[in-house]
């Protein structure tokens, strides 16, 4: 299983170096990266990582860009996070990064050994989640999105992609059981998405719902000349919606 742990932070100072050697202790492999947009961008490890630990300074408030594109890799690698800073910090941390992807907050000073437990808690949790059916939803609506997510991550690993492309890039490492795609985007449509997700070879044969807010029968017919797996509308509420996947997987 992959125990792999990102840190980021302004420097690697005392605390981050005690941080990895008591990582190490308890079976964890660490890295450090600066919190610095420039020495990300062309670094994987955001997505590669299973879990990703970011202590914030009164600084962060002013680097939403990069939030912005912590979120989007960690949702792509389905990389969850632990962030350690004041309350404030973390609410701007919040305004960028979807909420699913957000594990546990630690106010500072940070107590080490409640950190190491919510790491140790939270590889346990993924080792559950990996005998789970995965389910990949895509939406640019991030807020229907991470709803959607609530209503299953009880009873599926749910990963997440706010873009036709960002669900594209997920696939090309990661599997999925179900994918919910929404069928109007920008950019790249929902149809669009499930063309090329029928071209490669690797995914076409993974079963595509779609997720569509229009219920008159002109729209849905327009759904189903494609042929998906199925169709749900955006009216669904969690009842049906469990309901509607656990058929599926039953048949």
């Amino acid at each position: 299983m992959n125990r792999s742990i990102l840190i980021i932070a302004e420097a690697e100072g005392f605390i981050i170096k005690g941080l990895e050697a008591k990582l190490k202790g308890i079976g964890m492999e660490s890295s450090f990266a600066p919190f610095k947009l420039k020495e990300l961008e062309d670094d994987s490890r955001c997505r590669d990582a299973k879990l990703l630990i970011l202590f914030t300074d009164e600084t962060v408030k002013d680097k939403s860009d990069l939030l912005i594109f912590i979120g989007e890799q960690c949702a792509v690698g389905n990389t969850r996070i632990i962030v350690v800073g004041t309350k404030e910090e973390f609410e701007s941390v919040e305004r960028h990064v979807t909420k699913s992807l957000i594990f546990k907050f630690f106010n500072r000073p940070l107590e080490m050994d409640r950190l190491l437990d919510a790491v140790e808690d939270h590889m346990l949790e993924e080792e559950k989640q990996a005998k789970r059916k995965s389910i990949l939803v895509v939406d640019d609506d991030v807020a229907y999105m991470s709803m959607i997510s609530d209503w299953l991550k009880d009873s599926y690993r749910i990963s997440l992609a706010n873009s036709g492309m960002q669900a594209i890039t997920w696939l090309a490492t990661n599997h999925a059981d179900l994918i919910l795609l929404d069928y109007e985007m920008p950019i790249t449509s929902g149809p669009q998405v499930l063309e090329m997700i029928r071209s490669e070879e690797r995914t076409r044969d993974i079963p595509v719902m779609f997720l569509t807010g229009k219920g008159d029968r002109e729209s849905i017919m327009k759904v189903l000349s494609l042929k998906p797996a199925g169709y749900l509308l955006k009216t669904i509420d969690k009842s049906g919606l469990r309901d509607s996947i656990e058929k599926y997987f039953a048949r």
